[in-house]
């Protein structure tokens, strides 16, 4: 009886859904590639990353469906192409995590116009130029889920990260108008806002400013990946076909 309702219960959340991961290769990317294409998507990571074609091979391999492309999230041209060709290949673009981000972390007074320009460029251009390009497909199928990465920075700020945290920001704005433009099209827009996350960033800083960090979190701990990961899954699925505008939040309590 228990083997019966088990199966039965058994559903893979984005079953034949085209998701294009940007920025998949590693992290939390690497994370949301790995989970979208075990709840039945075919992955599509966009990455500047060669490493990203190892974890294609490694979901290939475990039985899922991915594929990777080495291409910029800034280079508009390069973007349209692409997402042509994956809408022409498989007939739709279901679901677009605007993952990619970069930062370039100095005080405000110290922090040059080319540190500024950068992160803006990927973190929030890159986004926008993403969006943009795939849009145009979630309209035609009448049909989408937009998640893009934004952070508690954006909603707190932080010391030494005055890129970052207007980029983050940006982010979560236009999502929100995104949700009023796209909506009546069938179509979703939302924000996840990560916490310290065990990825390879978050690796280099010290050990003693680690466990401040980890004591300021009321979990007492840092997330890994796939805690955000999940995240990204439910907004992705059709379970969150009503939710749209939000910035979804995963920072063990910090941002309380």
């Amino acid at each position: 009886m228990n083997k019966q309702v088990t199966t039965k219960t058994i559903k893979m959340r984005l079953k034949n859904k085209i998701a294009v991961v940007t920025g998949g290769s590693r992290g939390i990317g690497q994370a949301i590639s790995e989970l979208f294409a075990k709840e039945g998507a075919t992955v599509i990571i966009v990455d500047l990353l060669p490493q990203g074609q190892e974890v294609a091979d490694a979901i290939s391999s475990n039985g899922g469906k991915a594929e990777f492309h080495i291409v910029s999230v800034t280079d508009k041209s390069a973007i349209e192409k692409l997402f042509a060709e994956i809408h022409q290949k498989y007939g739709s673009l279901d679901i677009l995590i605007n993952n990619a981000g970069i930062t370039r972390d100095r005080t405000l007074e110290k922090m040059s116009e080319a540190e500024f320009d950068s992160v803006v460029e990927v973190n929030l251009k890159g986004v926008f130029l993403c969006t943009q390009a795939a849009a145009v497909y979630m309209k035609a199928n009448k049909y989408g889920r937009i998640v893009s990465a934004a952070s508690n920075v954006g909603l707190r700020g932080n010391f030494g990260q005055t890129n970052y945290a207007a980029t983050k920001a940006g982010v979560i704005a236009m999502s929100k108008t995104w949700t009023m433009e796209l909506g009546k099209h069938g179509i979703t827009a939302n924000a996840v806002a990560p916490g310290f996350t065990m990825t390879d960033m978050v690796a280099k800083i010290p050990e003693e400013h680690f466990a401040a960090i980890k004591d300021s979190i009321p979990l007492k701990t840092v997330a890994q990946p796939i805690d955000i990961a999940y995240g990204y899954l439910y907004l992705a699925s059709d379970e969150a076909r009503f939710v749209s505008g939000i910035c979804l939040t995963i920072d063990g309590g910090t941002s309380r």
